[in-house]
């Protein structure tokens, strides 16, 4: 699965937060923002689903 990457900006003690809260969980800063995020619109209703895994292996030949 392709990741969107972008740029976050964060206050300080809000990606200190995040960091104390990631390492205790054993995931990166990374993914417990987006974890955080998915339960924040789980939250409100909003389904966010997952993306589908990108095919792998070569592609089918043309005739």
């Amino acid at each position: 699965m392709k990741k969107k990457a972008f740029a976050l900006r964060l206050d300080p003690a809000v990606h200190a937060a995040v960091e104390r809260l990631a390492a205790a969980e054993l995931r990166s800063a990374n993914a417990q923002i987006e974890m955080l995020l998915r339960e924040a619109l789980e939250k409100r209703g909003i389904d966010v689903g997952v993306s589908k895994a990108p095919r792998r292996g070569r592609p089918a030949k043309e005739d």
